[in-house]
């Protein structure tokens, strides 16, 4: 009996301009949809400080998240293929200043609307970190063979969702996305010119 084999999807190649209209573009509909939550809902903002400890609180967390991912990379299979899929999507086309946007875009749209927004008009409680977490993990399916990606943003949108109700302090998931995002993207590009190069 012959094996039926999981097709591999197929990987829609897009541009450096088609990536970066379309991260800005999901940076101002991501800050519409916080805006108008906020209007409606007439909920406050969750704030933001800029203090030396939180900073430094965002930094370690970032870092964590990017151990963390590291590890996930080598040893769960399933979140491998899902994040390669999806990095290749977004990462391949850019070159590396652009990583500055892919770090600053999604780490100040995404954590205005799921963390500063979402957080406070959910409750401030661990049933507004869970929901915001699961709608922030969704946000990153990208193909419906890409779950393992979901079910690792969702890990993520906990760790950045405790963060924020711990501190009080929108700054830190701020800075801790920002940076997952610039490292784990620049390790990413690193990682595929040595690839490449041992071609």
């Amino acid at each position: 009996m012959v094996e039926k084999q999981e097709q591999e999807p197929e990987i829609p190649y897009l541009t450096r301009i088609q990536v970066l209209v379309a991260m800005g573009v999901t940076a101002i509909f991501l800050w519409i949809v916080a805006k108008l939550w906020l209007h409606i809902g007439n909920i406050p903002l969750m704030s933001w400080r800029w203090y030396p400890r939180d900073i430094w609180l965002g930094i370690g967390l970032g870092l964590c998240i990017t151990g963390l991912s590291g590890l996930a990379y080598q040893h769960w299979s399933a979140y491998r293929k899902s994040a390669d899929y999806y990095l290749e999507i977004v990462l391949k086309p850019l070159v590396l200043p652009d990583l500055i946007w892919l770090g600053l875009l999604p780490g100040f749209s995404e954590e205005l609307l799921f963390r500063g927004v979402m957080l406070p008009g959910l409750g401030m409680n661990h049933f507004a970190v869970i929901l915001s977490s699961l709608c922030f993990g969704v946000l990153h399916l990208s193909g419906s063979q890409q779950w393992s990606y979901v079910v690792w943003a969702t890990i993520v949108g906990l760790l950045l969702g405790y963060s924020a109700l711990f501190t009080g302090n929108l700054l830190v998931p701020i800075v801790a996305h920002i940076l997952a995002n610039l490292l784990s993207s620049f390790l990413w590009k690193i990682k595929q010119s040595q690839v490449i190069n041992n071609k």
